[in-house]
């Protein structure tokens, strides 16, 4: 079935979308690490650590944040 020109317009605008919702979130861990609240680092595997200094421990994945502490 073909899919419609709008259809694939809501996939480019969602794409987009979380797109600049990742360089945001990206923009805020940077301001942490850059205000010495956390510290990132990459890992072994090549993901990317952060640590931040209230504790909590985090794997940023290339869709997802994962809470390992």
């Amino acid at each position: 079935m073909a899919r419609s020109s709008a259809a694939g317009a809501n996939i480019e605008i969602a794409n987009g979308a979380a797109i600049d919702a990742k360089s945001q979130v990206l923009a805020a861990i940077g301001g942490l690490v850059a205000d010495g609240k956390a510290e990132w680092s990459r890992t072994a595997s090549g993901e990317i650590e952060l640590r931040l200094l209230s504790g909590e421990v985090f794997l940023l994945g290339e869709v997802a944040v994962t809470r390992v502490a």
